[in-house]
């Protein structure tokens, strides 16, 4: 009884908290732009906005079209509960299963795009296809090597391990994968409606209203999940359990967020993004990468 309630805790404070952190990038990338930009809690706004508006829907859209933002919001927020964030003693999940759940998202995101026979949708969804075929594989080598270190895909030995060089490496790929998967520079640009450059954007063109806030909450809390992963992978908790360490953990939990924060922000900054058919040069990188990282683990190192 008290792991569920401290799973229901933690991903309702990781949902509260997920906004938060785009607008924190934001508002970072706009410093070193020397810009003022909005504030760190424009991301709430626009959600609140994004609720109080009216649906259009296209008359050609089907079902799938009307379900595939829950299904999207589902499989993000069960992907939260699987992730050990900060708080000690908490039944976390399969690190395989973590992967599934968002290709399950991304699969009916895409899907949905295709339905209303937009140009534009079908455009954005060949390309969010292209990039996650890369994108996964990546992830499940750089995740088999972190469960080379663990001993098992559990989650729940995170804590309890020593982190090594392969773990390391194996963060560096996943943290490129992670670029891609929140529609980040150099793999993509949130803050561009070209048709030339947009990917995720171009999905959810045909999205208003409710529907296209749950999908935009939906991208907060998987990039909060992403974040807490390759945070917990790289620095583990090393706190006993109790109220007084579970509260030194939630810091230090936003302390791993703000430093990948600042490091996103930097290499948004600092880098134009890629053309299409030159993400498989960036991805060939990280694939490299994670098998560098299976074979030192591999090996123990």
């Amino acid at each position: 009884m008290a792991k569920a309630t401290f799973s229901i805790l933690q991903v309702i404070i990781i949902m509260a908290i997920a906004p938060l952190i785009s607008g924190v990038i934001t508002k970072i990338k706009n410093n070193l732009r020397f810009r003022r930009g909005p504030g760190v809690f424009q991301p709430y706004y626009n959600l609140v906005k994004l609720f109080a508006k009216e649906e259009v829907i296209s008359e050609t859209a089907s079902w799938i079209f009307r379900v595939a933002p829950f299904i999207v919001i589902a499989s993000v927020v069960t992907a939260a509960f699987l992730v050990p964030a900060f708080i000690s003693g908490y039944n976390a999940g399969d690190l395989l299963l973590l992967v599934f759940l968002f290709s399950l998202g991304r699969f009916f995101l895409a899907l949905s795009a295709l339905d209303t026979a937009s140009a534009f949708g079908g455009m954005g969804s060949s390309r969010e296809m292209f990039i996650s075929s890369f994108a996964e594989a990546t992830a499940i080598l750089s995740i088999f090597a972190v469960c080379l270190n663990l001993g098992t895909t559990n989650l729940n030995a995170v804590n309890l391990y020593t982190v090594k060089l392969s773990t390391i490496i194996a963060a560096i790929s996943l943290f490129v994968v992670i670029l891609a998967e929140t529609s980040r520079i150099p793999i993509d640009n949130q803050e561009t409606h070209l048709e030339l450059t947009m990917i995720h954007e171009a999905m959810v063109l045909e999205y208003s209203g409710r529907s296209l806030a749950a999908i935009e909450f939906a991208s907060y809390i998987k990039q909060a999940v992403f974040f807490s992963l390759i945070g917990t992978i790289l620095l583990p908790q090393f706190f006993s359990a109790g109220l007084l360490n579970n509260f030194m953990v939630f810091v230090y939990y936003i302390a791993k967020i703000f430093g990948l924060c600042v490091l996103v922000s930097f290499i948004e900054v600092h880098l134009a993004k890629m053309r299409l058919f030159r993400a498989v040069d960036f991805f060939s990188f990280s694939f490299v990468f994670s098998l560098v990282a299976i074979i030192l683990a591999a090996l123990g190192v």
